[in-house]
């Protein structure tokens, strides 16, 4: 009998691989020298005035805003910050109340844990308090920690202060730089997309061109929903972002246009660099047009179009203050923003899903911890929370990327708590081990584990003056957190063993039936607004499922397996927006209209894709309406056939 190769049976498998593999990212050398001076200067002044347990809860608080400052607007970074610091400060209060209380510890702690999941439903900002929530309440009823009761909220709220303080130093220099460079990077992304047409590249840069204005919607309406009244930078930049749409439409018209036409002349993208250059510099006032080709067909015509009215937009001395609210609706008021979060929380499924599962593995760590002796157990229950946060992604990639980044900062840990003494010697160990934390997170999980543990490990020993003796406990409890992640929350979970991909795409499809039925049954610049909210419902769309699909992939066999059956099906979707969205154009630039009859026959095909998607049953046979290929929907027709081809059984 023939053996593989000792090579091919010592190669890891896939999911880790690609779990393992580091981002690219560039370093963020700011972002580095922040959360430096943050968890340093704590504890010099600590150290200095005697209290280095003071210092080392005040770098605790600096360290939970150090990971939670993900954003990049000032507006959203300020929110993103406070409140999570906010939740944190509850928890550690319930934690130091329940402190050596026994059995009233895990009942309480099982309680935090229900509230910390369901509150992750809601959105990232409460799913980073939840987090710290729990964290931070494990840390108070594990830890002895200074009385009086308040003390250590007060000093952890101290400590995000501090992060929100040198968070906001360039607020007044760089106000609007960072929704600037973010319109300006979806416009190059349009760019991009323009020059891969016609190209294998061309999907890749599609998908980078949806997820650029996913990210520019959210970081503009996210600070337009919290600002009252209305700011002529943030009314430019909507109308700006707004004025990107039609020419991502046109571009997609471009990527589908008859070969005999010939490749894209570069002419196009040089034409939207030169917009994304002035979006960024902020350059107002009128400037001589671009030389663009004359048009040779439909999609062409809506291209040179569709960048003259961009182009108009991004000159614009004044725009119009309402501009950038219509084609996407008006923000919602507090309460009924409130009213939604309640009903999310309360009453959603995933939000009970969610809590009941994170419940029941910190409770089962809390059991096991106070049934056997484990030295310094928070750290079990700290490494269930942290690797099965519901909305993190893969709970078995991530416990296995826990217990090797834990294992990775552990062995930075041995030295710095083997030789170096406390006292003033901690002020240049933590300023160094805490410019690794932002840079190393942005490679990936593990690498962000193996930066954080050995921050957490030498603040731990600044409380419980244990030293090296802390390095193998943590090891133990870390590998003890992870299998209880593992069997309770992940082998013995139902939802565990299938993907949401299905689910994920049957919103797509059903989205791209309504979105279908109201772009070729009104007449063309009707409706305009109910467009644009379609449109961008069928970008959210399609990031939900490559964020599933992406996210399924890291889970082994046979989760990761089933998932790359879903691959054509996927592409074959993303194709079908495409079709739809360029064949809408070309109808608004001189291509025959579809029938009623047409467009009826598509919708009805699209419904039945996404009924058998979201049951899972049969998919109904095709109905006796055929279409020639020649109509003017003959395209978006055969593209919805091949979906059809390609459902998994």
């Amino acid at each position: 009998m023939a053996h593989r190769p000792a090579a091919t049976r010592l190669t890891p498998p896939g999911w880790l691989t690609a779990s393992l593999r580091p981002k690219a990212a560039p370093v963020p050398w700011a972002a580095a020298a922040r959360a430096s001076v943050a968890l340093a200067a704590p504890l010099a002044v600590g150290t200095a005035t005697g209290r280095p347990g003071y210092g080392a809860l005040v770098s605790m608080g600096a360290l939970s805003g150090v990971i939670g400052d993900t954003a990049d607007a000032y507006r959203m970074r300020v929110f993103n910050i406070a409140v999570p610091q906010l939740f944190g400060a509850l928890g550690i209060l319930l934690g130091t109340l329940v402190y050596g209380a026994g059995w009233t510890a895990v009942a309480v702690l099982t309680a935090v844990a229900l509230v910390s999941g369901m509150i992750s439903s809601i959105g990232a900002v409460a799913s980073v308090s939840g987090l710290l929530l729990l964290l931070n309440a494990v840390v108070g009823a594990g830890l002895p920690l200074p009385s009086p009761w308040w003390l250590p909220p007060g000093l952890l709220l101290l400590g995000g202060l501090l992060v929100l303080g040198l968070t906001l130093l360039a607020w007044p220099l760089r106000g609007g730089a960072p929704e600037r460079s973010a319109v300006a990077g979806t416009y190059r992304s349009v760019a991009d997309f323009l020059e891969a047409a016609g190209t294998p590249g061309a999907d890749d840069a599609r998908q980078a061109l949806t997820q650029s204005l996913n990210q520019s919607y959210d970081l503009l309406l996210a600070r337009r929903a919290r600002r009252h009244g209305r700011s002529p930078t943030l009314v430019r930049l909507l109308a700006q972002l707004n004025a990107a749409i039609p020419v991502v439409e046109a571009a997609s018209a471009a990527q589908l246009r008859p070969r005999e036409y010939g490749p894209l002349p570069p002419d196009y993208p040089a034409a939207v660099r030169e917009l994304a250059a002035a979006v960024e510099r902020g350059r107002v006032g009128p400037t001589p047009p671009p030389a663009l080709p004359d048009p040779a067909g439909p999609s062409t015509r809506a291209l040179v179009a569709a960048i003259g009215h961009a182009r108009a937009v991004a000159h614009e001395p004044a725009p119009d203050p309402y501009a950038g609210d219509d084609p996407l609706g008006r923000p919602a008021a507090l309460q009924v923003r409130a009213r939604r979060a309640t009903h999310a929380l309360l009453l959603s499924r995933a939000s009970w899903r969610y809590g009941l599962r994170l419940a029941l593995c910190i409770g089962l760590a809390q059991i096991l911890v106070s049934v056997i002796a484990v030295p310094r157990s928070y750290w079990v229950s700290l490494t269930v929370t942290f690797v099965l946060k519901p909305d993190f992604g893969s709970v078995f990639s991530r416990a296995v990327l826990r217990a090797l980044g834990t294992a990775a900062g552990l062995l930075i840990a041995i030295p710095v708590l083997a030789e170096v003494p406390h006292g003033w010697w901690d002020v240049p160990v933590m300023a160094a081990l805490a410019t690794l934390i932002p840079v190393l997170s942005a490679k990936g999980y593990a690498f962000q584990t193996a930066a954080i543990t050995p921050v957490i490990l030498l603040l731990s020993d600044l409380l419980n003056h244990r030293g090296f003796h802390l390095v193998l406990p943590r090891l133990y409890d870390s590998l003890i957190g992870c299998g209880i992640a593992l069997l309770t929350g992940y082998l013995l979970w139902p939802d565990s063993w299938h993907t949401r991909i299905g689910e994920r795409l049957a919103d797509a499809v059903a989205d791209t039936a309504a979105y279908v039925s109201l772009a070729f049954t009104t007449a063309p610049g009707a409706d305009q607004p109910a467009r644009a909210r379609y449109r961008r419902r069928l970008y959210r769309d399609l990031s939900a499922v490559r964020s599933e699909f992406q996210r399924a992939l890291t889970e082994p066999p046979p989760v990761g397996a089933r998932a790359e059956a879903w691959w054509p099906l996927v592409i074959a979707v993303e194709r079908i927006v495409d079709t739809t969205t360029a064949t809408r154009v070309r109808v608004e630039h001189g291509a025959p209209a579809p029938s009623p009859a047409e467009v009826g026959a598509v919708v009805r095909e699209l419904g039945d894709l996404a009924g058998a998607l979201r049951s899972g049953g049969p998919l109904p046979e095709a109905g006796p309406d055929v279409l020639p290929p020649d109509c003017a929907l003959g395209r978006l027709h055969r593209e919805v056939q091949a979906a059809r081809a390609v459902v998994p059984s």
